[in-house]
């Protein structure tokens, strides 16, 4: 079920750097190097299908985007992007 927009805001306010946009929450994640970022991008993964939510990722040089939106909802922000990227966030990282 969508969260309200009021529901996202308050949320995101428990996770520092996520922006909620056009049905989706998105976080880009400075990194130290390359390898940094792709295994970071792999931690992300293992996260996802662990839940079953799985986001859209880029990965760049010394960052990775990660979008997260229900697409079985109608790509709206759901319980689970939320969950997802509280998970991540407890992810242990270097971080730039």
């Amino acid at each position: 079920m969508a969260l309200s927009e009021a529901d996202v805001t308050s949320a995101l306010q428990n996770l520092p750097g996520w922006a909620y946009n056009d049905g989706a929450i998105t976080k880009t994640y400075a990194l130290p190097s390359y390898a940094a970022g792709l295994a970071f991008a792999s931690a992300v993964g293992i996260v996802a299908e662990g839940l079953n939510h799985h986001p859209d990722m880029t990965i760049g040089y010394k960052k990775v985007t990660v979008l997260f939106t229900t697409h079985d909802d109608g790509n709206v922000v759901t319980d689970k992007d939320i969950e997802a990227a509280t998970r991540i966030e407890a992810l242990q990282f270097p971080r730039e």
